[in-house]
């Protein structure tokens, strides 16, 4: 066993949990880190002639903090120098190397060449639905935008050709879109698609759908979705305009339709907690990388870790009380 260091050893000694640290060991609760190493093993280099790899449990455990706390390939190697939560979360120390910011972004290259943040979603929802908190009987379907650098200062003089502009109401957004199928009863999100901002929401609905639910929920933008999806088995319920609402006579009529669309608008409203998650909580303010493959394997990623934060409660071991 390594020798403890001086910053490590007066980190244990102290008292006071930050909220930081909270989140970290609740996520090493939650995260079923065997699933994901059993992935990620075959493809992980092993010790040879040259210099011996980080343990793979480690790389994922960095490569998941920086998705968590927003933080690039030199900012998530300073800060394992500097914050020694971060370091005891991923089974490092600084009386031994310390991941450096290329080791990082080789990391993530690997991840995206072979295309498992898909899978790692894919073993993160299979823990879920293990846990009976995806239940599949209805999808609720919504998009976001997420926006790009709309300058042309850089190295090829242009922006990036994969994304595109959209108004939305009275304001452009230059960027990319992220379609995403989620849960009616857990708000957890099942499947995601992502186009430039220009494509219209409801070209993605089919690929939104898993095929098992029953029931579907989706704002105004989704009219016309029935034709999309060859299914003659599903209940829709997308959303009237208000101006369509508000030309209608007032009556009873009127009052039932109101109130069904207020209902019908307290189920949807579940699908705006994973985005609150990806861009406030794990702070995804803007695209991370140039390109859509690259977008698309992060976002994956996130919505992963969103799950795994949204359902953590129930995800947490109970912890009984000691008898007297």
């Amino acid at each position: 066993m390594s020798q403890i260091s001086f910053s490590d050893a007066e980190y244990a000694g102290k008292r006071k949990k930050t909220r930081r640290e909270v989140f970290l060991e609740e996520m090493e609760q939650v995260v079923p880190w065997k699933a994901l190493l059993k992935v990620l093993e075959p493809h992980y280099p092993v010790a040879g002639r040259g210099r011996r790899p980080y343990p793979l449990d480690a790389m994922l455990r960095v490569h998941l903090m920086q998705n968590w706390f927003a933080l690039s390939d030199p900012a998530m190697e300073e800060a394992l120098y500097e914050i020694a939560s971060l370091r005891n979360f991923a089974g490092l120390s600084l009386s031994e190397p310390i991941p450096d910011e290329t080791t990082i972004l080789n990391f993530r290259h690997m991840l995206e060449e072979s295309d498992l943040a898909e899978d790692i979603f894919k073993q993160v929802n299979a823990h879920l639905s293990r846990k009976g908190l995806l239940l599949k009987r209805g999808s609720i379907v919504d998009a976001t935008i997420i926006a790009a650098p709309s300058s042309t200062k850089n190295a090829e003089g242009e922006r990036d050709p994969e994304m595109h502009q959209t108004k939305k109401g009275n304001q452009w957004h230059f960027g990319m879109k992220a379609h995403i199928g989620v849960d009616a009863d857990s708000g957890l999100v099942h499947t995601v698609t992502t186009t430039a901002a220009n494509e219209a929401d409801v070209e993605q609905v089919a690929d939104l759908l898993h095929g098992k639910e029953e029931q579907v929920w989706a704002d105004s933008g989704y009219r016309g979705a029935q034709s999309r999806v060859q299914r003659d088995d599903l209940r829709w319920h997308i959303a009237a305009r208000p101006s369509d609402i508000a030309k209608l006579p007032e009556g009873r009529a009127k009052a039932r339709l109101q109130k069904s669309e207020h209902r019908n608008a307290s189920v949807r409203a579940k699908v705006e907690h994973p985005f609150r998650v990806i861009k406030r909580q794990f702070g995804l303010m803007k695209v991370r990388f140039r390109g859509l493959q690259k977008n698309t394997a992060h976002l994956l990623t996130l919505f992963a870790l969103s799950n795994l934060w949204m359902a953590r409660r129930q995800l947490m071991p109970e912890v009984r009380p000691k008898a007297a």
